[in-house]
């Protein structure tokens, strides 16, 4: 009889688990078949320190970086002010690279890279997000970053979201590549420009996609 029920319980714990093994498979196949929406082109190092300098970056804030390419915002944020930060990226590549990035600046305590469909995360634990993404990008995240605790701030390279206007812009000249580039402050929630109304800038996009 002890037996009998020790078989059982073993076979139902077997059971369980390839139940969930089933399910990462899946959740991790289903990512791996989306490949990339961009080529990956990195934001010069100084304009990251703009970046994080103009979204006031504090210790005990929680940065999100969608489309985190190398990690290199992400290890700045972190090594600089002390704060969490998360990357979040499709391409097995960069987060690779990414991964040897925190590794290689000590930071591994504090920063957190993963393979994810960025128009599938929930922004709710960020207090800062940063943004180097297309327009078409920034825009389909919109739904998903209105969500976000009052006084999130987000800050965005060279692309604005359209139909919402930034607290604050301004324009720098890359030492590194000697070429203008934009940056894009807005803090939550984000206020339609006037001349847009907020549901139908949505239903437009929804629309077009």
């Amino acid at each position: 009889m002890v037996r009998s029920i020790s078989l059982g319980c073993l076979t139902a714990s077997v059971f369980c688990l390839v139940l969930a093994a089933t399910s990462v498979a899946q959740e991790s196949k289903g990512t791996e078949s989306r490949a990339p929406d961009v080529v990956y082109v990195g934001s010069p190092h100084d304009v990251v320190a703009k970046m994080l300098e103009v979204a006031q970056v504090k210790k005990d804030d929680i940065l999100y970086d969608p489309g985190c390419g190398d990690g290199r915002i992400c290890v700045a944020a972190a090594a600089k002010y002390g704060c969490k930060a998360f990357g979040f990226d499709l391409n097995p590549v960069r987060i690779r690279e990414s991964l040897e990035n925190v590794k290689r600046h000590g930071v591994e305590h504090l920063v957190r890279i993963e393979r994810k469909d960025i128009f599938t995360l929930d922004f709710g634990d960020a207090t800062v997000v940063t943004l180097y993404l297309l327009p078409w990008m920034n825009k389909k995240l919109v739904p998903q970053l209105q969500k976000m605790k009052p006084g999130t701030r987000i800050v965005a390279h060279d692309y604005a979201i359209e139909g919402y206007t930034p607290d604050k812009s301004i324009t720098m000249t890359s030492k590194q590549d000697a070429v203008e580039h934009y940056i894009y402050l807005w803090t939550l929630p984000l206020k339609p420009s006037p001349d847009v109304d907020e549901a139908d800038e949505v239903m437009d996009f929804d629309n077009d996609s």
